[in-house]
Protein backbone atom coordinates (compact mmCIF):
# COMPACT_ATOMS: atom_id res chain seq x y z
CA UNK A 1 0.00 0.00 0.00
CA UNK A 2 1.31 3.45 -0.89
CA UNK A 3 2.45 5.63 1.97
CA UNK A 4 0.11 8.54 2.73
CA UNK A 5 1.89 11.71 1.73
CA UNK A 6 2.70 14.33 4.33
CA UNK A 7 0.74 17.54 4.49
CA UNK A 8 2.24 20.39 2.53
CA UNK A 9 3.20 23.58 4.42
CA UNK A 10 0.26 25.35 2.77
CA UNK A 11 -2.20 22.65 3.88
CA UNK A 12 -0.81 22.80 7.42
CA UNK A 13 -1.24 26.58 7.50
CA UNK A 14 -4.79 26.37 6.18
CA UNK A 15 -5.74 23.78 8.82
CA UNK A 16 -4.22 25.94 11.56
CA UNK A 17 -6.07 28.98 10.27
CA UNK A 18 -9.41 27.19 10.14
CA UNK A 19 -9.03 25.70 13.61
CA UNK A 20 -8.21 29.11 15.06
CA UNK A 21 -10.55 31.44 13.26
CA UNK A 22 -13.63 29.57 12.12
CA UNK A 23 -15.82 32.64 12.57
CA UNK A 24 -13.40 35.05 10.86
CA UNK A 25 -14.09 36.45 7.45
CA UNK A 26 -12.29 34.89 4.50
CA UNK A 27 -10.27 38.07 4.04
CA UNK A 28 -9.04 37.98 7.65
CA UNK A 29 -8.24 34.28 7.38
CA UNK A 30 -6.29 34.69 4.14
CA UNK A 31 -4.31 37.56 5.64
CA UNK A 32 -3.28 35.45 8.63
CA UNK A 33 -2.59 32.23 6.72
CA UNK A 34 -0.57 34.09 4.07
CA UNK A 35 -1.16 31.67 1.19
CA UNK A 36 -2.57 32.46 -2.28
CA UNK A 37 -6.36 32.44 -2.49
CA UNK A 38 -6.41 29.53 -4.97
CA UNK A 39 -4.11 27.48 -2.71
CA UNK A 40 -6.33 28.23 0.27
CA UNK A 41 -9.48 27.05 -1.49
CA UNK A 42 -7.85 23.87 -2.79
CA UNK A 43 -6.39 22.99 0.62
CA UNK A 44 -9.67 23.72 2.41
CA UNK A 45 -11.67 21.52 0.02
CA UNK A 46 -9.21 18.66 0.49
CA UNK A 47 -9.20 19.01 4.29
CA UNK A 48 -12.96 18.53 4.38
CA UNK A 49 -13.26 15.93 1.64
CA UNK A 50 -10.59 13.76 3.32
CA UNK A 51 -12.35 14.06 6.67
CA UNK A 52 -9.49 15.87 8.41
CA UNK A 53 -11.83 18.68 9.43
CA UNK A 54 -15.57 19.05 9.92
CA UNK A 55 -17.78 21.97 10.90
CA UNK A 56 -20.27 21.87 13.72
CA UNK A 57 -22.51 24.32 15.52
CA UNK A 58 -22.04 23.88 19.26
CA UNK A 59 -24.52 25.38 21.73
CA UNK A 60 -23.74 26.85 25.08
CA UNK A 61 -25.95 24.12 26.61
CA UNK A 62 -26.76 26.04 29.77
CA UNK A 63 -28.45 28.74 27.66
CA UNK A 64 -30.77 26.07 26.26
CA UNK A 65 -31.66 24.76 29.73
CA UNK A 66 -29.03 22.01 30.04
CA UNK A 67 -27.10 22.45 33.28
CA UNK A 68 -24.82 19.40 33.38
CA UNK A 69 -22.44 17.44 31.18
CA UNK A 70 -21.44 13.87 31.93
CA UNK A 71 -18.04 12.79 30.62
CA UNK A 72 -17.45 9.04 30.66
CA UNK A 73 -14.27 7.21 29.71
CA UNK A 74 -13.55 3.50 30.03
CA UNK A 75 -11.36 0.64 28.90
CA UNK A 76 -14.00 -2.00 28.07
CA UNK A 77 -13.56 -5.69 28.48
CA UNK A 78 -13.10 -7.23 25.04
CA UNK A 79 -16.30 -9.25 25.26
CA UNK A 80 -18.35 -6.30 26.58
CA UNK A 81 -17.13 -3.64 24.13
CA UNK A 82 -19.94 -3.98 21.53
CA UNK A 83 -22.59 -4.02 24.27
CA UNK A 84 -21.11 -0.94 25.90
CA UNK A 85 -20.89 0.93 22.59
CA UNK A 86 -24.50 0.15 21.74
CA UNK A 87 -25.72 1.14 25.19
CA UNK A 88 -23.86 4.44 25.39
CA UNK A 89 -24.46 5.65 21.85
CA UNK A 90 -28.22 4.93 22.07
CA UNK A 91 -28.71 7.47 24.87
CA UNK A 92 -30.55 10.51 23.42
CA UNK A 93 -28.38 12.96 25.38
CA UNK A 94 -25.15 11.50 23.95
CA UNK A 95 -23.62 14.25 21.78
CA UNK A 96 -20.19 12.67 21.29
CA UNK A 97 -19.07 9.06 21.40
CA UNK A 98 -15.84 7.48 20.22
CA UNK A 99 -14.93 3.82 20.64
CA UNK A 100 -11.99 1.50 20.20
CA UNK A 101 -11.06 -1.86 21.65
CA UNK A 102 -9.05 -0.19 24.46
CA UNK A 103 -10.86 3.11 24.98
CA UNK A 104 -14.36 4.55 24.82
CA UNK A 105 -15.16 8.21 25.45
CA UNK A 106 -18.60 9.74 25.65
CA UNK A 107 -20.12 13.16 26.37
CA UNK A 108 -23.75 13.39 27.52
CA UNK A 109 -25.60 16.66 28.12
CA UNK A 110 -28.41 16.61 30.68
CA UNK A 111 -30.78 19.19 32.12
CA UNK A 112 -29.79 18.55 35.73
CA UNK A 113 -26.78 17.13 37.56
CA UNK A 114 -28.97 14.54 39.27
CA UNK A 115 -30.00 13.13 35.91
CA UNK A 116 -26.35 13.03 34.79
CA UNK A 117 -25.30 11.12 37.90
CA UNK A 118 -28.16 8.66 37.49
CA UNK A 119 -27.19 8.13 33.86
CA UNK A 120 -23.58 7.48 34.87
CA UNK A 121 -24.66 4.81 37.33
CA UNK A 122 -26.84 3.16 34.70
CA UNK A 123 -24.22 3.18 31.93
CA UNK A 124 -21.46 1.86 34.18
CA UNK A 125 -23.66 -0.77 35.81
CA UNK A 126 -22.16 -4.25 35.78
CA UNK A 127 -18.62 -5.31 34.96
CA UNK A 128 -18.19 -3.68 31.57
CA UNK A 129 -14.69 -2.23 31.88
CA UNK A 130 -11.36 -2.77 33.59
CA UNK A 131 -10.99 0.99 34.09
CA UNK A 132 -13.54 3.77 34.03
CA UNK A 133 -13.89 7.45 34.86
CA UNK A 134 -17.04 9.51 35.35
CA UNK A 135 -17.22 13.28 35.83
CA UNK A 136 -20.37 15.39 36.07
CA UNK A 137 -19.55 18.99 35.14
CA UNK A 138 -21.63 22.03 36.08
CA UNK A 139 -22.19 23.92 32.82
CA UNK A 140 -22.86 27.21 34.62
CA UNK A 141 -19.21 27.23 35.74
CA UNK A 142 -15.99 26.93 33.69
CA UNK A 143 -15.78 23.20 34.41
CA UNK A 144 -14.80 22.31 30.83
CA UNK A 145 -12.41 25.10 29.78
CA UNK A 146 -11.08 23.09 26.82
CA UNK A 147 -13.53 21.10 24.70
CA UNK A 148 -12.13 19.22 21.70
CA UNK A 149 -10.01 22.24 20.79
CA UNK A 150 -6.96 21.18 18.76
CA UNK A 151 -5.74 24.64 17.79
CA UNK A 152 -3.07 24.80 20.49
CA UNK A 153 -1.60 21.45 19.55
CA UNK A 154 -1.71 22.11 15.82
CA UNK A 155 -0.11 25.55 15.91
CA UNK A 156 2.65 24.11 18.11
CA UNK A 157 3.15 21.07 15.90
CA UNK A 158 3.40 23.16 12.75
CA UNK A 159 5.15 26.16 14.35
CA UNK A 160 2.40 28.34 12.89
CA UNK A 161 3.02 31.29 15.18
CA UNK A 162 0.54 31.32 18.03
CA UNK A 163 -3.13 30.64 18.64
CA UNK A 164 -6.15 32.83 18.04
CA UNK A 165 -8.95 31.33 20.13
CA UNK A 166 -7.47 28.41 22.11
CA UNK A 167 -8.69 27.34 24.61
CA UNK A 168 -12.39 27.06 23.82
CA UNK A 169 -14.60 25.20 26.25
CA UNK A 170 -18.16 24.06 26.74
CA UNK A 171 -20.57 26.04 28.91
CA UNK A 172 -19.29 28.43 31.53
CA UNK A 173 -22.00 31.10 31.44
CA UNK A 174 -22.85 32.13 35.02
CA UNK A 175 -26.39 31.31 36.06
CA UNK A 176 -28.51 34.47 35.67
CA UNK A 177 -30.32 35.90 38.67
CA UNK A 178 -33.51 36.09 36.63
CA UNK A 179 -33.66 32.92 34.57
CA UNK A 180 -34.91 33.54 31.07
CA UNK A 181 -35.97 31.08 28.43
CA UNK A 182 -35.59 31.26 24.69
CA UNK A 183 -38.62 32.22 22.66
CA UNK A 184 -40.11 29.68 20.26
CA UNK A 185 -38.49 31.49 17.35
CA UNK A 186 -35.09 31.49 19.06
CA UNK A 187 -35.37 27.78 19.76
CA UNK A 188 -36.28 27.21 16.10
CA UNK A 189 -33.24 29.24 14.96
CA UNK A 190 -30.95 27.32 17.33
CA UNK A 191 -32.32 23.95 16.21
CA UNK A 192 -31.81 24.87 12.54
CA UNK A 193 -28.19 25.81 13.25
CA UNK A 194 -27.43 22.63 15.19
CA UNK A 195 -28.81 20.53 12.33
CA UNK A 196 -27.11 22.54 9.55
CA UNK A 197 -24.02 20.31 9.10
CA UNK A 198 -26.16 17.17 8.82
CA UNK A 199 -28.70 18.69 6.44
CA UNK A 200 -25.95 19.92 4.10
CA UNK A 201 -25.66 16.73 1.97
CA UNK A 202 -29.41 16.66 1.34
CA UNK A 203 -29.28 20.33 0.36
CA UNK A 204 -26.36 19.76 -2.01
CA UNK A 205 -23.96 21.83 0.12
CA UNK A 206 -20.35 20.68 0.33
CA UNK A 207 -18.85 20.02 3.76
CA UNK A 208 -16.53 23.04 3.56
CA UNK A 209 -19.49 25.37 2.93
CA UNK A 210 -21.37 24.76 6.18
CA UNK A 211 -20.01 27.90 7.86
CA UNK A 212 -22.02 30.96 8.88
CA UNK A 213 -21.74 32.84 5.57
CA UNK A 214 -25.25 33.62 4.33
CA UNK A 215 -27.15 32.50 7.45
CA UNK A 216 -30.63 33.96 8.03
CA UNK A 217 -30.62 36.90 10.43
CA UNK A 218 -32.18 34.97 13.31
CA UNK A 219 -29.44 32.34 13.09
CA UNK A 220 -26.72 34.97 12.72
CA UNK A 221 -28.04 36.48 15.94
CA UNK A 222 -27.71 33.14 17.75
CA UNK A 223 -24.04 33.04 16.73
CA UNK A 224 -23.39 36.72 17.52
CA UNK A 225 -24.89 36.32 21.00
CA UNK A 226 -22.79 33.24 21.68
CA UNK A 227 -25.79 30.98 22.24
CA UNK A 228 -24.55 28.75 19.41
CA UNK A 229 -20.93 28.75 18.27
CA UNK A 230 -19.47 27.74 14.92
CA UNK A 231 -16.56 25.36 15.52
CA UNK A 232 -14.13 23.49 13.28
CA UNK A 233 -13.12 20.10 14.69
CA UNK A 234 -10.12 18.01 13.71
CA UNK A 235 -10.03 14.21 13.36
CA UNK A 236 -6.54 13.18 14.56
CA UNK A 237 -7.06 9.60 13.38
CA UNK A 238 -7.28 10.71 9.75
CA UNK A 239 -4.77 13.53 9.59
CA UNK A 240 -1.50 12.80 7.73
CA UNK A 241 1.82 13.78 9.33
CA UNK A 242 3.45 17.12 8.68
CA UNK A 243 7.16 17.02 7.85
CA UNK A 244 7.30 13.54 9.36
CA UNK A 245 5.77 14.78 12.60
CA UNK A 246 2.48 13.20 13.67
CA UNK A 247 0.49 13.43 16.89
CA UNK A 248 -1.08 10.03 16.41
CA UNK A 249 -1.65 8.85 19.98
CA UNK A 250 -4.68 9.73 22.11
CA UNK A 251 -3.70 10.14 25.76
CA UNK A 252 -6.29 10.39 28.55
CA UNK A 253 -5.14 11.34 32.03
CA UNK A 254 -7.33 11.25 35.13
CA UNK A 255 -6.73 11.98 38.79
CA UNK A 256 -7.98 13.70 41.92
CA UNK A 257 -7.07 17.28 42.70
CA UNK A 258 -4.67 17.75 45.59
CA UNK A 259 -5.57 20.20 48.33
CA UNK A 260 -4.80 23.72 47.17
CA UNK A 261 -4.29 22.74 43.52
CA UNK A 262 -5.52 25.24 40.94
CA UNK A 263 -6.74 23.96 37.56
CA UNK A 264 -5.74 27.18 35.79
CA UNK A 265 -2.22 26.95 37.23
CA UNK A 266 -1.78 23.37 35.99
CA UNK A 267 -3.08 24.34 32.55
CA UNK A 268 -0.64 27.24 32.36
CA UNK A 269 2.26 24.99 33.36
CA UNK A 270 1.31 22.35 30.80
CA UNK A 271 0.99 24.77 27.89
CA UNK A 272 3.76 27.24 28.69
CA UNK A 273 6.39 25.03 30.32
CA UNK A 274 5.67 21.47 29.13
CA UNK A 275 4.46 22.56 25.68
CA UNK A 276 1.50 20.17 26.01
CA UNK A 277 -1.82 21.50 24.71
CA UNK A 278 -4.81 19.49 25.98
CA UNK A 279 -7.71 19.17 23.54
CA UNK A 280 -9.98 18.25 26.46
CA UNK A 281 -9.74 19.61 30.00
CA UNK A 282 -12.49 18.72 32.48
CA UNK A 283 -11.78 20.09 35.93
CA UNK A 284 -14.92 19.80 38.01
CA UNK A 285 -14.15 19.15 41.68
CA UNK A 286 -12.88 16.72 42.92
CA UNK A 287 -11.72 14.95 39.73
CA UNK A 288 -9.91 15.95 36.56
CA UNK A 289 -9.79 14.45 33.08
CA UNK A 290 -7.31 15.62 30.46
CA UNK A 291 -7.17 14.60 26.83
CA UNK A 292 -4.05 15.21 24.77
CA UNK A 293 -2.35 13.93 21.66
CA UNK A 294 1.08 12.30 21.82
CA UNK A 295 3.69 11.10 19.38
CA UNK A 296 4.26 7.39 18.79
CA UNK A 297 7.86 7.76 17.59
CA UNK A 298 10.91 9.77 18.63
CA UNK A 299 10.93 13.58 18.34
CA UNK A 300 11.61 14.86 14.84
CA UNK A 301 15.21 15.51 13.84
CA UNK A 302 16.43 18.87 15.00
CA UNK A 303 13.90 19.20 17.82
CA UNK A 304 15.74 20.83 20.70
CA UNK A 305 13.02 22.76 22.54
CA UNK A 306 13.56 22.67 26.30
CA UNK A 307 10.45 21.45 28.08
CA UNK A 308 9.45 20.79 31.64
CA UNK A 309 8.71 17.05 32.22
CA UNK A 310 5.00 16.35 32.09
CA UNK A 311 4.53 13.70 34.80
CA UNK A 312 6.16 15.69 37.65
CA UNK A 313 4.09 18.68 36.59
CA UNK A 314 0.89 16.64 36.81
CA UNK A 315 1.94 15.19 40.17
CA UNK A 316 2.16 18.67 41.67
CA UNK A 317 -1.62 19.06 41.20
CA UNK A 318 -3.09 15.57 40.92
CA UNK A 319 -2.91 12.30 42.84
CA UNK A 320 -4.01 8.81 41.92
CA UNK A 321 -3.05 9.56 38.34
CA UNK A 322 -4.08 7.05 35.68
CA UNK A 323 -3.08 7.23 32.03
CA UNK A 324 -4.55 5.53 28.98
CA UNK A 325 -2.77 5.81 25.63
CA UNK A 326 -4.07 4.36 22.36
CA UNK A 327 -3.34 4.95 18.66
CA UNK A 328 -5.66 7.64 17.31
CA UNK A 329 -6.65 5.59 14.21
CA UNK A 330 -7.86 2.79 16.50
CA UNK A 331 -10.65 4.97 17.92
CA UNK A 332 -13.71 5.54 15.70
CA UNK A 333 -16.06 8.44 16.25
CA UNK A 334 -19.60 7.03 16.22
CA UNK A 335 -21.55 10.04 17.50
CA UNK A 336 -19.82 13.01 15.91
CA UNK A 337 -20.73 16.14 17.88
CA UNK A 338 -24.49 15.69 17.34
CA UNK A 339 -25.85 18.66 19.30
CA UNK A 340 -28.98 18.52 17.19
CA UNK A 341 -29.97 15.66 19.51
CA UNK A 342 -30.53 18.23 22.27
CA UNK A 343 -32.89 20.42 20.26
CA UNK A 344 -34.41 18.51 17.34
CA UNK A 345 -34.84 20.48 14.12
CA UNK A 346 -38.05 22.48 14.07
CA UNK A 347 -38.27 22.48 17.86
CA UNK A 348 -40.26 25.39 19.09
CA UNK A 349 -41.38 24.37 22.52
Amino acid sequence: MDRVRDLTPAEARVIAGLLGSAAASERERLRRIAVPRSTYHAARRRAYSEGWLRDRYVPQPERLGFRAALILAARPFVDRGPELAQRWSAVPSCVYFAAGTELVLGVFVEREAEAARALSSRLLDGRVASWQESIVADLHTPSIPVYFDYEGLWTHLTEFGGTVAYPRGLGGTPEPEDATTLSNHQRWAASELLARPFAAPEEGRAAHLVGPLGLPFSQQRMVAQGTVLHRVFLDPGRLPPFQGNAADQIVLITGAWKSGARPERLFRALTEECRVFPFLYVVDTPRALLGALGRSGPPPAGASEARRPVLPTLQESLEGIELVQVPAPSVRTLIDHRYDRLLPKGSGA
